[in-house]
């Protein structure tokens, strides 16, 4: 008897035991959950850091090119501000535009470098021939306008269809069909210049709002 009972205590203790060891090692439902979410959280960190990071090496390259919209920098910070925060699925969203966008910038300006390599500064200046007529067709914006060879050949030149038709172009992203513009042909390499540039520094088209920098150009 003393044997009998000597043994089932022996078991009895060895299942205690081995249900206690099972408790302290088996991970809980609710461990493994966090574990999967940690991983998770650390796969989107990495693609949002990689992102970044992809976004301001376009970003350099559009930059060193003479290429880069003026408002590329700002969606990089914005992503970063984001990925400081803890939110990487937008910090990864806005890096990736961002790098969308230096990187047609870029196409933009080679493909355009490209085309007008063979032109002169005088060629592209005005040559006093007074203003002719373009009427807008559906499609149309400024850029494709000023880019056609019987316009300007350059669309950079676009603000100077801007600045010609004032009274007609509330918005320079926005016009119609139908509208009939007036393509100034007299005007000075410095109006040429600061027409170009202003085009390169504008930044990205936003219909319906009149941007300030529109503003500043006109006041010229």
């Amino acid at each position: 008897m003393k044997i009998m009972s000597f043994m089932k205590y022996t078991g009895l203790s060895a299942l205690v035991l081995t249900v206690a060891v099972g408790c302290a090692t088996a991970p809980t439902a609710e461990q493994e959950g966090m574990e999967e979410t940690s991983a998770e959280m650390q796969e989107q960190k990495a693609a949002a850091r990689e992102a970044i990071d992809a976004a301001k090496a376009a970003m350099a390259e559009a930059k060193a090119a003479g290429a880069l919209w003026r408002d590329t920098d700002d969606i990089i910070k914005k992503a970063e501000e984001a990925f400081a925060d803890g939110d990487y699925g937008a910090a990864r969203r806005l890096a990736e535009m961002a790098r969308r966008q230096a990187e047609n910038a870029l196409e933009q300006k080679q493909r355009e470098d490209a085309r007008l390599s063979d032109k002169t500064d005088v060629e592209m200046a005005g040559d006093g021939g007074g203003m002719d007529q373009y009427v807008v067709r559906r499609g149309d914006n400024l850029w494709d306008i000023s880019g056609k060879d019987a316009i300007y050949g350059n669309p950079y030149q676009w603000p100077l269809i801007y600045k010609a038709n004032r009274d007609k172009i509330r918005d320079a992203d926005l016009i119609y069909p139908g509208q009939e513009f007036a393509i100034d042909r007299d005007f000075s390499m410095g109006e040429k210049n600061a027409a170009v540039e202003h085009a390169k520094t504008r930044g990205s088209w936003s219909l319906g709002v009149v941007e300030e920098s529109d503003r500043d150009y006109l006041a010229q």
